[in-house]
């Protein structure tokens, strides 16, 4: 529920500024969609233009598909509740990768059609906006996460987290997030803007993003509770020897 958000988690404290404010309307009875559209309004005032408009998910039209629809009207379906909250909420602080997004997931609609099965660029998109964080990183810190070198990112690299960023963007993974859970893990994707300013990452992020670098899984995996300074629990000793979160690489494992 959006009463359970806890805004002083680290992973939410990019979003808090204008998070907060919404689900506090949310709470005094405003329809979600409502009180999105009067955040966006805030953020684009006339004549500017936000970038989708907020409806009832019932304003989706039967058998259209999701991502097809806000593309041809630039209106974003939105149900109650945490999912499509946070949704919204990456549409006001990321405005062009979500865009960049919606225009690479109808291009791959309009490619192959809606079948039971998405395929490769398809399926990596939806992987993206539902559950990636992003992280700037120096190179060391980068190649023990790819490589699952668990004691190398949270042990002798530890210190390498001051230096870098994390920012949560898949709105199915902060979702999760609302009721911590150790086993949590992103899909991480590298990231490399000029400042750590988000509108440079918004820029930097959607002039990217393509389908078929997507369709590669240029991701690492973080269990994002390990992140230090994100959970307490990860200072206690034993915290990352627990092999059924933080996983050995696969050859490793059959060795």
């Amino acid at each position: 529920m959006i009463a359970d958000i806890d805004w002083a988690a680290p992973w939410l404290a990019p979003w808090r500024q204008r998070g907060e404010p919404i689900t506090q309307q949310v709470l005094a009875g405003v329809a979600q969609p409502e009180a999105l559209n009067a955040a966006a309004q805030q953020l684009w005032p006339a004549p500017g233009r936000p970038p989708v408009h907020f409806v009832p998910q019932t304003d989706l039209p039967a058998g259209k598909a999701y991502e097809q629809y806000i593309f041809e009207s630039g209106q974003c379906p939105t149900r109650e509740g945490l999912h499509d909250f946070f949704n919204g909420l990456m549409w006001l602080h990321l405005p062009r990768t979500k865009t960049r997004l919606n225009q690479l997931q109808a291009a791959q609609i309009e490619r192959l059609g809606i079948a039971p099965v998405r395929g490769p660029a398809r399926d990596a998109l939806t992987l993206f906006d539902e559950n990636v964080a992003l992280l700037r990183a120096p190179d060391a810190l980068w190649n023990a996460l790819v490589a699952k070198d668990w004691s190398q990112v949270f042990g002798r690299l530890r210190p390498l987290w001051h230096e870098s960023s994390l920012w949560l963007f898949g709105h199915a993974l902060m979702e999760k997030l609302v009721v911590p859970r150790k086993p949590a893990t992103a899909h991480v994707y590298r990231v490399c803007p000029a400042t750590d300013d988000i509108a440079s990452l918004d820029t930097w992020l959607a002039t990217d993003l393509s389908a078929d670098r997507l369709a590669e899984k240029p991701f690492a995996h973080l269990p994002v509770l390990g992140v230090p300074g994100w959970w307490p629990g990860n200072e206690v000793p034993g915290f990352y020897e627990d092999a059924s979160v933080f996983r050995a690489p696969r050859c490793a494992a059959h060795k």
